[in-house]
């Protein structure tokens, strides 16, 4: 396989690699973004060593092509003083670096077919990391945006459970505190009436005597609204003057 055909094959199997991952998003892709540089770097590399040798080659083959003037040049004059013999060799050295010079622009030519072959590969390859990074950034930004989603989803189920908690210790807070609050009402009621040093005294639990208070108060409240319903019902029955 050519140069070429191992960078192509090698840059397909990197993009490949790219779309069968499937593992933790940010770093992965990350990861993979650096493995592309990485790839973009050797490419940059393959095509100043194409570039190199091609130079080294058109060096060698101006160097021959001064030989071949030399040669020419050896010839006439040696064909000018009548030594043939002399006018072949360098004839036959001038053919030689002719048919150098032949070879190595062939050689020049082919590697710069590859070198613009590179060229196009490394401008393509630049743009679709650069088309990559792109797309890596938004799917970093909604994964990380998920993340953080459903860490609040999490967070809101223990809050969830926690509010039940404090709903019910409200409630019992709540109930204590009506409690207290009649306490100490049918307490003042109790020193108002000169009942509450009697209750001490006698040593009645306090708790029973205050709920008997709370019923006999919520008794007389309902008889009195009773003794107001009949008053007001005989004063409808009575004859008008």
């Amino acid at each position: 396989m050519s140069l070429l055909g191992r960078l192509a094959f090698t840059i397909r199997s990197k993009l490949s690699a790219l779309i069968n991952r499937a593992s933790d998003p940010a770093s992965e892709l990350d990861y993979s973004y650096e493995q592309l540089r990485d790839e973009l770097q050797n490419v940059t590399r393959a095509v100043a060593d194409v570039t190199t040798q091609k130079k080294r080659l058109e060096i060698h083959r101006r160097r021959l092509r001064e030989n071949v003037e030399k040669y020419d040049g050896q010839a006439r004059a040696a064909m000018r003083q009548d030594r043939e013999d002399l006018a072949k060799r360098a004839v036959e050295k001038k053919q030689a670096h002719v048919s150098q010079i032949t070879e190595l622009s062939e050689q020049i030519s082919n590697l710069q077919a590859t070198q613009d072959q590179l060229v196009g590969k490394r401008a393509e390859l630049s743009s679709q990391i650069a088309q990559f990074r792109t797309r890596k950034e938004t799917v970093k930004a909604r994964y990380e945006a998920a993340e953080a989603s459903a860490r609040v989803s999490e967070a809101f189920t223990g809050v969830g459970e926690t509010i039940d908690d404090v709903g019910r210790t409200m409630e019992r807070a709540t109930e204590r505190t009506e409690r207290m609050e009649a306490r100490a009402a049918a307490l003042e009621e109790l020193e108002e009436t000169g009942q509450l040093e009697n209750v001490l005294e006698e040593g009645d639990d306090i708790d029973r005597e205050l709920d008997r208070l709370s019923t006999d108060r919520s008794v007389e409240n309902e008889l009195d609204t009773l003794r107001a319903e009949l008053a007001s019902e005989e004063r409808t029955s009575e004859p008008a003057d």
